[in-house]
């Protein structure tokens, strides 16, 4: 299983998008600033997962977040 998910920066409102196979371990280095890409947004916090059974897969979703029309299904998410 993979995890394709989406941070939201609490101080500068901007999405962080990425996948793993192990969510919780990717959080903790996330949340603990020892992520070079989103140690300067800290804090962030959790907004959105979804789970797919290949890489290839989450590969796939994590460009479609991306890209523009999945940045409008980011935004709309983020106001629900």
């Amino acid at each position: 299983m993979y995890y394709v998910y989406v941070l939201r920066s609490l101080k500068t409102g901007e999405f962080y998008k990425g996948l793993t196979a192990n969510l919780n371990q990717r959080l903790k280095a996330h949340l603990g600033g020892k992520t070079k890409s989103t140690k300067i947004r800290l804090p962030v916090e959790l907004m959105h997962v979804e789970i797919c059974e290949t890489r290839t897969e989450a590969r796939k979703l994590e460009k479609y977040f991306k890209s523009g029309f999945g940045r409008e299904l980011i935004e709309e998410i983020a106001q629900n």
